[in-house]
């Protein structure tokens, strides 16, 4: 306690120096209130503060912030908001504890980049492929609160690609430096005029990581454009390109964790198990204005994945293709003489996923890593779902506006063992149709406060993996996930918008709970085991504070805490009930600061603070809180006027925590090896480095 004492002291003394500094000239003052940022990609556009829902918006300053590398420290910041980090490659996103018992990756949250689908048919949702460089900011709407975006219980993930300024035309270079082998490169430029805009990108991220068998190798291509047909009608257009390849440390014991972290598991090391892909995202869009009310947005989009992927138990090989479709359309009227915006449309996805498992021989070949041997199954699965929706705003007076909404959602798979050939191994399943309606109301009590309640119900369909039995065959009995969202929030700004703040209550009852019961090392088999839910509140404060024209700083302060239970659960004849749901902290504190001089100069700093987590359903173990500290300072100046450079340095995890940044919720022992719960967190670790940007005009 006195060290942590001394490194709390030893901190603050730092922030103290860095703000008693003495700057020179005047600061490009940041004077929009978070309550104003508009929501970008919802059918019906409105501010944050006007919106019957929780939403948060990320812009691209607050990215910028962080390391450039991934997500986990941007996300965080935002109430209600739980990534864990096993990885660059394993990462899991929860929303108000909807999917923290999901053994790997995200589920049961949408997430979209330019309003094309980023999630699986079947729901899986992965953005660290998404590098930071091209994201231009993140919008997050918590809890089933938007009815035009299908299967998402938790909520939606919404990316925005980085917007180019009108008579613009850049190049870029960029290069990070860091801890365990971290070295990330960019070339980037971007042209835009009146009526076109182009951004490409490209980066190499590499780390070899602080944990055994954890390299890392990532290449990306990323191409956006708009292009102004006419007055009315604009086309749009994207590319992405990965190519990874990332080892495998996996899941180790509580033991191993205390004893030695950095670790590998055993079995992953002797058979130094990789993922590897390379994916392609391609999508069209098409917008035009028919006339003052009436509007259309049409977008096309596919996705392609090859992957390769060597296990302990086995070699999986993937391939993935998706093609599908979204389009709505806005009318903007008077309904019964109140001002009315009404948005109708539809998402459609199709999907092919192949897969093979052959036998690996790595025990056999000590020290030669995976060796691949023969094929022993053989599957093809035809996912597809189809979305209808319909949104509705109404002005019922000048203070009072409603929010409604209705969803149809139908979704079915198709499986066939092609490794028996047998007519009879072909099978179907339709899940049962759902709706999904949402009410919102929000009060507007002066021109800077509101309140608001909401009624919402969602959905998550089982996984494929969910729907096969031990035996191989689709568990026809097998129910979508749904939920019954209840909400009510304050929202306000106060000192003439310069404090924004956020104070919402919600309880979200889920039925046909879905449980992964683990049968097997890398096998689970679906059950609906009965309900949990999920309480909580979601606090945040937002100041703009400019003492002189030298300096801005903008403190912010968020808190998270929650109550996440099963009511009925009961699984292999043990009863649950009661019981805190897993792999989630009861509370979460974040702390922060972004300080701007006119000198050029920039100090940003993030405190969070983390509860507890039990380990398993029964709770019968946990592990502790902790408190990570990031900081990241630089300066940026010009050469010449037309280069601009900036410099940057950075620590992640400044107390030298020791924590686990991600849980494996009810990991199981095999034979006398003990169960493996733990990823561990990376001790303290810097980062630096410096980009510059030319600009032609």
């Amino acid at each position: 306690m006195i060290l942590k004492s001394k490194k709390h002291s030893k901190f603050i003394f730092v922030l103290l120096l860095f703000s008693c500094s003495i700057l020179f000239g005047q600061v490009k003052k940041d004077t929009i209130s978070l309550s104003e940022l508009e929501i970008m990609n919802t059918p019906i556009r409105n501010s944050i503060q006007q919106t019957a829902a929780a939403v948060s918006i990320i812009t691209e300053k607050e990215i910028n912030q962080a390391d450039g590398v991934i997500l986990t420290p941007v996300l965080n910041k935002i109430p209600g908001i739980f990534m864990q980090q096993g990885a660059l490659n394993t990462n899991r996103i929860t929303i108000r504890g909807i999917g923290a018992r999901t053994q790997y990756g995200t589920s049961k949250i949408k997430a979209y980049f330019e309003g094309i689908p980023l999630s699986s048919v079947e729901g899986d949702t992965t953005l660290e492929d998404i590098d930071l460089e091209v994201l231009g900011g993140i919008e997050i709407i918590k809890g089933p609160n938007s009815t035009s975006f299908g299967a998402g219980l938790g909520g939606v993930i919404s990316l925005r690609a980085k917007q180019l300024d009108t008579e613009t035309s850049f190049a870029k270079t960029a290069t990070t430096f860091g801890s365990f082998g971290l070295i990330k490169q960019i070339l980037s430029a971007g042209y835009s005029d009146s009526q076109s805009s182009l951004f490409v990108n490209y980066s190499n991220l590499q780390q070899e990581g602080y944990r055994e068998n954890s390299d890392y190798d990532r290449q990306s291509l990323n191409l956006f454009g708009k292009q102004k047909i006419s007055e009315k009608s604009t086309l749009s257009f994207f590319g992405i390109a990965t190519r990874l390849k990332a080892f495998i440390p996996s899941s180790i014991s509580e033991t191993t964790f205390n004893i030695n972290p950095k670790s590998a598991a055993a079995t992953w090391l002797a058979a130094q198990g990789f993922e590897s892909y390379d994916k392609l995202m391609v999508g069209i869009g098409f917008e035009h204005q028919f006339s003052k009310s009436w509007s259309a947005d049409v977008s096309l989009f596919s996705n392609l994945k090859k992957a390769y992927e060597p296990r302990p138990f086995d070699i999986l090989e993937e391939k993935t293709n998706m093609l599908g479709f979204r389009a709505k359309v806005n009318y903007k009227a008077s309904l019964f003489s109140l001002p009315n915006t009404i948005s109708f449309g539809t998402e459609f996805m199709t999907e092919n996923y192949d897969f093979s498992l052959f036998r690996n021989l790595y025990q056999s070949y000590p020290g030669q890593g995976s060796v691949q041997d023969e094929r022993f199954s053989e599957m093809e699965q035809k996912r597809g779902y189809w979305n209808g929706f319909i949104q509705m705003e109404t002005q019922l007076s000048n203070k009072l506006n409603l929010e409604s909404g209705l969803a149809f959602n139908t979704t079915h798979y198709n499986q066939q063992d092609i490794f028996l050939a047998d007519e009879n191994s072909k099978e179907k399943y339709t899940f049962a149709s759902v709706w999904s309606p949402r009410f919102g109301l929000s009060y507007k009590i002066d021109d800077s406060k509101n309140v608001y309640v909401s009624l919402s119900k969602g959905f998550s369909i089982p996984s494929v993996a969910e729907t096969l039995t031990p035996e191989g065959q689709i568990n026809t009995d097998l129910q979508s996930e749904k939920g019954i969202n209840y909400e009510i929030g304050f929202k306000a700004n106060f000192f003439e918008k310069k404090l924004y703040t956020e104070m919402i209550l919600y309880s979200t009852q889920i039925n046909n709970l879905l449980v992964a019961r683990r049968v097997a090392e890398d096998q689970y088999v679906g059950i609906n085991a009965g309900e949990s839910s999920h309480q909580g509140l979601e606090f945040l404060l937002n100041y703009k504070f400019q003492p002189n024209s030298n300096i801005q700083l903008n403190p912010y302060f968020s808190a998270t805490i929650n109550r996440f239970e099963f009511k009925d659960f009961v699984d292999n004849d043990t009863d649950y009930s009661g019981k805190m749901l897993p792999a989630m902290p009861d509370t979460q504190f974040n702390f922060g600061f972004d300080l701007v001089s006119a000198m050029g100069l920039s100090f940003n700093a993030s405190y969070r603070l983390t509860g507890k987590m039990y380990l398993d359903d029964a709770n019968s173990k946990e592990t502790a809180g902790y408190e990570l500290l990031d900081v990241k300072a630089g300066y940026g100046f010009y050469i010449l006027k037309k280069v601009k450079m900036e410099i940057n340095l950075g620590i992640q995890n400044a107390l030298n925590e020791k924590y686990a940044a991600s849980i494996l919720p009810n990991a199981v022992g095999f034979g006398s090896t003990p169960a493996r719960y733990y990823y561990p967190g990376n001790p303290g670790n810097y980062y630096g480095g410096f980009n510059a940007v030319y600009a032609f005009n």
